[in-house]
């Protein structure tokens, strides 16, 4: 079964949601969705400064079997983004919620339209 903290927020695109406080949302994909891809090689995140609409792609990830799109999932702008991730992107598949995070976003958005733990839990079965 995949780890689903309870502090999260998440999208049905299988990105976590992190609320930092004061408008500030720190990003990473799902246990269940690096599990899903495996063994990830390479990471491509967006530069700092680059805005993003919900929903629309905003960084790629890239493993043995695949590669996929990780979606936005709020309105905003990339405040920071998780370096180490350029020479280590195993650290997604090793800790997607502490090291392996992507990016940080500035947003106004609220976060209603984002899955709570529970309704995440029901839409991975």
């Amino acid at each position: 079964m995949s780890e689903i903290p309870d502090n999260l927020m998440y999208t049905a695109s299988h990105e976590w949601v992190m609320d930092l406080g004061n408008g500030t949302f720190r990003v990473g994909i799902t246990d269940h969705a690096q599990k899903e891809l495996t063994d990830l090689v390479y990471v491509e995140l967006p530069d700092s400064d680059a805005e993003f609409e919900s929903s629309n792609s905003m960084a790629v990830v890239e493993s043995v079997k695949a590669a996929s799109d990780i979606y936005a999932p709020l309105n905003g702008k990339v405040i920071e983004t998780n370096s180490s991730l350029e020479d280590n992107p195993e650290l997604i598949n090793e800790s997607p919620y502490e090291l392996g995070w992507l990016l940080v976003l500035a947003s106004t958005d609220n976060t209603d339209n984002l899955l709570t733990p529970e309704k995440y839990k029901e839409s991975i079965g």
